[in-house]
Parts: C-alpha cells; structure tokens; sequence
C-alpha cells in the first residue's frame, strides 16, 4: 500500500474527527456544566444543515449559509432550554433522556414538514473546489483541508474562551460548583442558556459543514451523535482538550481501520473472508478503544478525577 494512499486517508481521519469535534465539544460542555444528557443534540447539527442549504439556495452564499446554520442552531437551542430542559435540571437522568428523546423526534417531523422526506444538497463554494497539491505530489480536495483549518481554528478559539475570559472562568467555575458560582452572584439561568446556544451553534456549524460532502436529510445526526458522545467518553466529561483529542482518535481509528484492516486480514486470510473480518472489525474499533481508555483512566483521557 503505497505512502500517498496512508497520508491521504490519514488526513480523511483527521477531517473526519475535527467535525466530531464541533458536535462532541458543545455536547461536552453542556454535559460539564449542567449535568444534563442531550440526545437533541443531533437535531440541532440537522437543523444547521438544513438552515444552510436554504439560505445558500436562495443566496448562493456558503459564507452566508455557515452564518444561517449557527444561527438557526442557537436560536434552536435557546429555545429548546428555555422551554424545556430549564425544566430538566434537577430531574433523573432517565427523564432528561425521555424528553430529549421526544425533542429529536419533533424536530425530525417538524423538518419533514417544512422540508420534506427527500434530500437536499448543499455545493462546496467555488474557492473551495477542486483539488490542491500538497508536498510530495499528494492531491487532496481544498474543501476537505478547509474543513481540517475550521475545525482546529475553532478549538484554538474554545481553548482561548475557556481559559481567558471572564465567562471562560464562570463556565469552569460551573462544571465544579454550581452552587458557589450562584451564591457569587452569577446568573446561573442565564450562562446556562449560553452554553446551550454556544453548544448548538457549533453543532450547526458542523451540520453545515458535513452537509457539503453529504446529502442534507432528516435523521442525519443521529448517527454523528452517537460518535460524539463515544469522543467524550474517551476524552473526559467537561475537556475541551480531551474533546479535541478524543475526536481525532475516533477519526483517525475508524477511518484507518475501514481502509487498513481488510488489508492486514488479506495477509493470512482467504480475500472474501478477509474483507467480512476486517470490515465487522473496523466498525467495532472505537469502540474498542473506548473501552481500552476506560479500563485505564475511568474518567477518559482528561476528565477530572472524582
């Protein structure tokens, strides 16, 4: 197997887990700080992507879309806090489980409704098209490395806002206790409500940004929502850091295992049987490593210790 394939499909990884990111990063704070369990969280990373090819089908405009997409997902999320999960804080887990199940269901109908069953389809912008020549003679689609910039110029910015603002402290303050930061005079209602619309926003943001390279549907981050709460196990509840790293390991692990198990399987195996072995093996690896990382640190790779 030759160098360019690997570099290229270790790059595939590497796109792949920096939109992991934008979804499991505000999942994980909104974990951190609240306590809370959303499964509507991939309905709003559907939301995004449907508010983008709107807009950019009336406008022509991604950079327009990107902006319609986080902000329909925050306006969303807003309104999802403040109707519902306000409601939720102090519930079991189990209710706030059932009422976020129930928020996914309404938003898939209720985007059936406005968008219809069928698909939409959202063009890469023109001065994203095409491939680039890296060093080495390597061709990789521009928008693709545009995807990778994004994702790390956002966790760049979340790792600056946590770290070196006032509301950056009050966010870290809440993870460890809420009470305090309260009793402090922090309006607790109100950071909460931002680090929902915050979370939402750069769920959007991913939904837009994935729904470029893929179809625009209803249900479409249901699946990503399952990856990225498996990326904040592994990295820690509450870790932008473990969020970023955690993501990419995910990317990386299941990118590389689909391309490269089936192969290493050929080595000793009947190529028929190789591929099946390779194939079930690969979609089970982050979940074996998730495991693997609980085993060693219970906490994931950055989570504070109890």
């Amino acid at each position: 197997m030759s160098a360019i394939l690997i570099i290229e499909q270790v790059l595939n990884g590497l796109q792949f887990g920096v939109m992991l990111f934008l979804m499991a990063a505000g999942l994980t704070l909104i974990f951190g700080v609240m306590g809370l369990i959303n499964l509507a969280h991939g309905s709003l990373y559907m939301v995004g992507a449907f508010a983008a090819a709107a807009v950019a089908g009336v406008t022509g405009s991604f950079v327009l879309a990107l902006a319609a997409a986080m902000g329909a997902a925050a306006i969303a999320g807003v309104l999802v806090e403040t109707l519902v999960i306000r409601r939720l804080y102090r519930a079991d887990h189990l209710d706030q489980v059932l009422a976020t199940f129930a928020l996914i269901l309404i938003f898939s109908e209720g985007t059936r409704w406005a968008f219809g069953s069928f698909p939409l389809f959202l063009d890469t912008p023109s001065w994203a098209s095409g491939p680039v020549t890296l060093p080495g003679g390597i061709e990789y689609p521009k928008y693709r490395l545009m995807l990778i910039g994004v994702g790390l110029a956002v966790a760049a910015g979340l790792g600056l806002l946590i770290t070196r603002t006032r509301i950056g402290i009050q966010i870290r303050a809440g993870e460890n206790d809420r009470e305090m930061i309260a009793a402090l005079g922090v309006d607790i209602s109100r950071l909460y409500t931002l680090v929902f619309a915050l979370g939402a926003a750069l769920a959007g943001l991913a939904g837009a940004l994935v729904g470029a390279i893929q179809s625009v549907q209803v249900g479409m981050g249901e699946p990503v929502l399952i990856l990225a709460f498996v990326v904040i196990v592994i990295g820690g509840i509450g870790s932008i850091k473990g969020a970023l790293i955690g993501a990419i390991l995910v990317g990386l692990t299941d990118t590389l295992g689909g391309i490269f198990l089936p192969e290493v399987f050929k080595l000793f195996m009947a190529p028929a049987g190789a591929t099946a072995t390779g194939s079930a093996l690969a979609s089970m690896a982050i979940y074996i490593l998730m495991g693997a990382v609980l085993i060693w640190r219970p906490t994931g790779l950055f989570g504070a210790r109890p």
